[in-house]
């Protein structure tokens, strides 16, 4: 039998609520604010929180100084073309695990999210090494491969733990009924898993497109994303906070647009087989 909740309760759970996502969410927002301050107001100590002069200067001189269409573009074609091949492989790959078990598919999927642990400057020297010897520096392609293998473990992970939930009556019933493994996979599996699918989706693109490490590490110009984009305003001469922050909104300005439409379906799909 549930219990009554108070209205007291409710009340202080919501206020909570409201300040944590408000703790979370005000470094974004001062970056955005300090993206519309001169350099004089985004070093001025107090801090200036609201009353400032507004201008829409620092974007202009970002855009005159950096290519801010080419970085976004290059950022897009990774973040999505590292989303594409991942799923080639971890929808077969995870549906095997769920529904063709072994013995050590645990200990494999442990070993898979074993790898994410390491620190990734442990595999700097032999990963930029081989894209020296094999020209692959500063290019698309070899960006898009590591970018899939860096996230392919959690993309196998959330996948088979959605394929789990899904009933085997179900693909038995197709396999009775004539269906080869890849008509299985495909118009049996794949559309009763869209939910689960959609929000792995949305989590590689959101992780692909914020990878900084290995992006500063292997592209310099042609295939740079936007975190090489936001790091070119870290110069010698200082910081320049104002236009630093006009440069991270711009930067992260498209993801939050996605994150805010696609957010029921996120968590849609995060939840997804959590409630029978």
């Amino acid at each position: 039998m549930a219990r009554a909740v108070s209205s007291r309760r409710k009340w202080t759970f919501t206020i909570l609520a409201w300040a944590l996502a408000f703790l979370i969410f005000f470094p974004i927002l001062w970056t955005i604010l300090t993206s519309f301050k001169t350099e004089g107001d985004a070093a001025a100590i107090p801090p200036k929180f609201l009353f400032f002069d507004w201008t829409f200067e620092n974007y202009g001189i970002v855009q005159e100084r950096s290519n801010y269409f080419k970085f976004a573009m290059n950022s897009v074609i990774l973040a999505l073309g590292s989303t594409f091949f991942a799923l080639i492989i971890a929808i077969p790959s995870a549906w095997g695990m769920a529904f063709s078990p072994g013995k050590r598919t645990k200990d494999l999927l442990m070993w898979m999210l074993s790898t994410k642990m390491m620190p990734p400057v442990g595999a700097l020297i032999p990963i930029y090494l081989i894209f020296r010897d094999f020209g692959l520096l500063d290019t698309r392609g070899g960006l898009i491969a590591v970018l899939m293998l860096l996230n392919l473990p959690i993309i196998i992970w959330m996948l088979y733990t959605y394929f789990k939930e899904i009933p085997a009556e179900i693909l038995e019933a197709s396999r009775m009924d004539g269906a080869s493994v890849w008509k299985e996979l495909v118009y049996v599996l794949t559309p009763m898993a869209i939910p689960g699918i959609a929000s792995t989706i949305l989590l590689n693109v959101i992780l692909a497109w914020n990878e900084a490490f290995w992006t500063l590490a292997l592209t310099t110009k042609d295939a740079a994303p936007l975190p090489q984009f936001i790091a070119s305003y870290s110069s010698p001469e200082g910081l320049f906070w104002a236009k630093l922050s006009a440069a991270s909104t711009m930067a992260i300005a498209p993801i939050l647009v996605l994150g805010w439409f696609a957010q029921k379906q996120l968590v849609r799909g995060l939840t997804f087989g959590a409630v029978k």
